[in-house]
């Protein structure tokens, strides 16, 4: 069974994804995500930083895939 919970705190503008169950050991950071790691190496938690412009380019992508299904291919 898969675990998924995901938070956005608009005040820290911040998305929290629970991804799975588990204690969190340490994290690795990537530009605007925090991956929090299991002692294993499991990821169990991802923080998205600066969410609202992550949210801006996710819908730039979806308006592009829209747009291509309307449009043929050159």
């Amino acid at each position: 069974m898969r675990y998924a919970s995901m938070i956005y705190d608009p005040e820290s503008n911040i998305i929290s994804w629970e991804i799975a169950k588990g204690d969190i050991s340490h994290t690795r950071e990537f530009g605007n995500f925090i991956i929090h790691l299991s002692k294993s190496g499991k990821p169990i938690l991802i923080e998205i930083l600066d969410a609202s412009k992550f949210m801006g380019q996710f819908e730039k992508l979806k308006i592009r895939k829209e747009v291509g299904e309307l449009l043929p291919a050159v």
